[in-house]
């Protein structure tokens, strides 16, 4: 693993998809792009789900992104909406991994402390310290601005797992623990 990589993020949903593409060397967060996939709600559901695929396809080989991360599912009471939640998070895991990408996948209150701090985040303030991280990006709706942030998340992750195969976090916390 190397610090430098480009990620895309991905905000699952049936009706919308929001996907984020950033490109991260060691502390830097850059904004790439970002949008919604949306499907037509007066379609079927198979054919819902073959155009997110195709678009999250198309997304993943024209940005080639080096790893992908994915929402999970927040299961709600209707049993209705979270099934079809499911199945388009199936598909955006799917996409990824068939294009040969490792796939991460964060719940929400991951995401949320790594971008905000803090787990009980309002969707308006992690938009917000999106769009402080990644000030050229355009976020069209919460749901890219979601996407983003699960991206953002994958990069510190993967930036913490760095530091750990590499060897300067063992070294960096005996120097602290040194210090006492």
């Amino acid at each position: 693993m190397t610090s430098r990589a480009r990620l895309i993020g991905i905000d699952p949903g049936l009706r919308f998809t929001g996907w984020g593409v950033i490109d991260v060397d060691g502390n830097r967060l850059i904004h790439v792009a970002d949008g919604v996939i949306a499907t037509d709600s007066s379609e079927p559901v198979p054919a819902r789900l073959c155009a997110l695929y195709d678009a999250l396809t198309a997304l993943i080989q024209t940005h080639k992104p080096n790893e992908a991360a994915v929402e999970e599912t927040y299961v709600n009471r209707n049993g209705s909406s979270t099934l079809k939640l499911g199945y388009a998070r199936g598909v955006a895991l799917l996409a990824p991994a068939l294009e040969g990408l490792e796939v991460a996948e964060y719940g929400a209150m991951s995401v949320k402390r790594a971008v905000v701090g803090t787990g009980a985040a309002t969707k308006e303030q992690v938009e917000m310290m999106v769009r402080r991280l990644l000030p050229s990006a355009s976020i069209s709706r919460n749901d890219a601005s979601d996407a983003l942030a699960v991206a953002i998340c994958h990069a510190h992750h993967r930036a913490s797992a760095l530091r750990v195969e590499t060897g300067s976090w063992s070294a960096s916390a005996r120097g602290a623990g040194a210090r006492r």
